[in-house]
């Protein structure tokens, strides 16, 4: 809890005094309107095909899609922040949100059960070759791509267009890592899954030593910017009052219970944690499947839940579910804030960029059992060893990355800089 408190206060101030963020303009109500008949009907979709449950996790992803607009909860930045300038308060944001999630999902795992009786397992990958390749693949595309996995979705509710590109490239690495898959899961070398909890002291055990590994990261941290001295980060315009719960900007710490919290409660409904790439796997073998490829033969579809999935309509699967949920919800959010914008003229490079930037993260997070949510989020979360190593080799995909960026037109942050 000590941890909790200490970065909570760490990040509800800066140490430089930063200006006032500018208000927030006018709500958009066309594009509002269109986002809340869309989620009403969707709604509606999702409990025709596959039920109250589903139905539900569809909330929570509209819910997520809120949270990640609202907070502007940044993955990628946060990396590119630390690498390039020294500045740690978003992976500060990260550490209070793991050691909440970890709080509140160590008891739900010990229980075993969930919503309805749902057998709760939490997300633990083994460590291997296939893990670090694909981690360090997606940290770099991460990085030219302009967004991680949770980042594609609600940049793409809120209005950037872009990044549309980055989920094409995302959707069709996917599909080829799906394929690819079985040679690093069997030819190459890998070891065997671990937890913290499986030690004598089991889940207090587990929390105990994945809150010490997240004092330390906050720790060096707050070593590294003491060096380097790194700029205080933007803020965005914010709405005044109450309307701030709905309107936004939420200082980054709330953002980051909220998503501990939506985590630990797709965890319950659901009886697994959050991810978002096996859905893009999912969509683009149905698209291949439609025009005659023999997906169903592949390794990784004949998994027999991969294969219910596959045979299935995709208003059953619960990630595809929560992923449409996310963009749903980012489109309110961002209409709601006055913020949404389609962004219609992309440069070349940029495009260039978007594509392959997904294609690297679709691949690289199909090799490594999972995104900067599936593994590194809901990994830690689960006390999985994975998770901890997913996220230290996608720091250094980052450092590849960020010398790649120039590359597709794209800067880096200066010390001189306060933009994320």
């Amino acid at each position: 809890m000590a941890l909790l408190t200490g970065v909570a206060d760490a990040l509800s101030t800066e140490r430089r005094p930063a200006p006032e963020p500018p208000t927030a303009p006018p709500a958009k109500r066309v594009p509002l309107a269109a986002g809340l008949a869309l989620a009403v009907t969707l709604a509606g979709a999702v409990a025709a095909t596959a039920g109250l449950r589903l139905t539900l996790l569809f909330v929570v992803g509209l819910a997520l899609g809120v949270a990640l607009f609202n907070s502007r909860f940044g993955f990628t930045s946060a990396w590119r922040q630390l690498v390039a300038v020294g500045q740690g308060r978003a992976l500060q944001a990260h550490m209070l949100m793991l050691a909440a999630a970890c709080l509140l999902f160590a008891p739900l795992l010990a229980a075993g059960t969930g919503f309805r009786g749902v057998e709760i397992e939490g997300s633990l990958s083994p460590v291997g070759t296939s893990l670090l390749v694909g981690a360090f693949l997606f940290g770099i595309g991460m990085q030219i791509g302009g967004s991680c996995a949770s980042g594609t979705l609600f940049a793409i509710g809120s209005g950037q267009t872009a990044i549309v590109l980055t989920l094409a490239g995302f959707i069709a690495g996917s599909v080829l890592g799906a394929w690819h898959l079985p040679f690093w899961t069997t030819q190459m070398p890998t070891g065997p899954e671990v937890s913290f909890a499986d030690t004598p002291l089991g889940y207090p055990g587990a929390v105990l030593i994945s809150l010490t590994l997240m004092a330390l990261v906050v720790g060096a941290t707050v070593v590294v910017g003491r060096r380097r001295q790194p700029p205080a980060l933007d803020r965005p315009p914010v709405a005044r009052g109450v309307a701030r719960v709905i309107r936004g900007s939420w200082p980054i710490w709330v953002g980051a219970m909220v998503l501990a919290g939506l985590n630990a409660l797709t965890l319950w409904l659901s009886g697994g944690a959050w991810g978002v790439t096996s859905a893009f796997a999912l969509w683009g073998s149905k698209a291949l499947d439609a025009v005659g490829v023999d997906v169903a033969s592949w390794g990784y579809w004949q998994n027999p839940g991969n294969a219910e999935k596959l045979a299935g309509p995709v208003l059953a699967d619960r990630t595809s579910v929560m992923n449409v949920g996310i963009m749903v919800g980012a489109l309110i959010a961002s209409a709601a804030a006055g913020a949404f914008t389609l962004h219609r003229r992309i440069p070349g490079k940029l495009a260039a960029g978007a594509v392959i930037g997904g294609i690297l993260m679709g691949y690289g997070a199909r090799l490594a059992y999972g995104c900067n949510i599936g593994a590194y989020f809901g990994g830690i979360a689960s006390f999985s060893l994975h998770g901890w190593v997913w996220g230290a080799v996608a720091i250094l995909g980052t450092v590849v990355g960020l010398r790649a960026r120039p590359l597709f037109g794209l800067g880096n942050p200066k010390p001189t800089d306060s933009a994320c």
